[in-house]
């Protein structure tokens, strides 16, 4: 039988450390087989995202996009995660296209900070203060429960609005002496032009950048890549498409050899000194959909 798996009652079982430690193991499988397509019409898109893993399963993440749908009072996004068996190839679940976006973004900062970040950071400084902002405060909190929030928005208040509701969170009025003082950076913005600049950042800060998805956006400065140990989740679905690697490589700000490791060389995710800062480009892609998906539908039936 073919599961449905909505929003909140999916989101009822999950666990921000168990995910995450689903998504490591998953990178211990046969490497993800991955393709994304894209049809417009207008501004309208339809954007499909596949990814197989051998002993796993296969997912199909589709999404349309309608720009025009919130001044009819509709969403702008929909979708939906179809899981598929790797057996036989039978469909086991379709979840709701949200609750995988964001369960799976947010979990794959965090697998990146239990390796990178220093285990004794106490100031969280979040950058964007939209959903996904959101979903880092929760998926960093779980890791950091004794953490102090800063958080810092364009529209600053958006970013009252959310500190309000966060017990432990505080206004960031001024960037700049955010940075300073933050242990660790994680960055949700829409930016296309660098926000967090390199010559603000300390020793053994790590920084989490997670906004830029396209070739035009970065939200850090090349400094900020020139005085850092650079990892990412998947260099496959970065280097070449998102303008926070793309565009510093092209230039030659950064080189190839910059790029220390993905998490399909987590061996390799690990601070040299306590000193270091560490940076890691959060890119997303279909085969860390299908791990969450996999995850969720396990949650699901364990709680069934």
């Amino acid at each position: 039988m073919t599961r449905v798996i909505p929003f909140a009652e999916g989101e009822a079982n999950l666990d921000w450390i168990e995910l995450a430690e689903a998504l490591e193991a998953g990178h211990r499988l046969p490497r993800a087989e991955i393709s994304d397509s894209l049809l417009h019409r207008g501004k309208d898109t339809l954007l499909v995202r596949q990814a197989w893993i051998d002993g796993l399963g296969i997912a199909v993440k589709s999404a349309t996009v309608f720009p025009d749908n919130p001044a009819a009072g509709a969403p702008m996004i929909h979708g939906s995660v179809t899981l598929f068996d790797d057996t036989s190839g039978t469909d086991e679940a379709f979840i709701d296209f949200h609750l995988v976006t964001k369960w799976k973004t947010a979990a794959d900062s965090l697998l990146a900070a239990r390796k990178l970040a220093r285990p004794d950071s106490r100031n969280i400084l979040i950058l964007g203060a939209g959903t996904v902002g959101r979903s880092l405060y929760d998926a960093y909190q779980s890791l950091f429960p004794n953490a102090r929030f800063l958080i810092w928005n364009r529209t600053q208040a958006t970013a009252e609005k959310m500190a309000m509701t966060c017990g432990n969170m505080q206004l960031a009025p001024n960037l700049e002496a955010a940075v300073k003082e933050a242990d660790i950076i994680t960055s949700a913005t829409m930016s296309t032009t660098p926000i967090l600049q390199g010559a603000w950042l300390q020793p053994g800060q790590h920084i989490d950048l997670v906004g830029a998805y396209l070739p035009t956006m970065r939200e850090a400065d090349d400094e900020a890549l020139q005085r850092s140990r650079i990892f990412a989740d998947s260099f496959e679905t970065t280097v070449d498409q998102v303008g926070e690697l793309k565009t510093p490589l092209e230039t030659g700000a950064i080189v190839k050899s910059d790029l220390i490791a993905d998490f399909y060389e987590m061996d390799r995710f690990e601070r040299q000194s306590v000193d270091d800062i560490t940076l890691f480009k959060n890119g997303g892609g279909a085969h860390l959909d299908l791990m969450a998906a996999r995850y969720i539908l396990d949650k699901w039936e364990a709680s069934a």
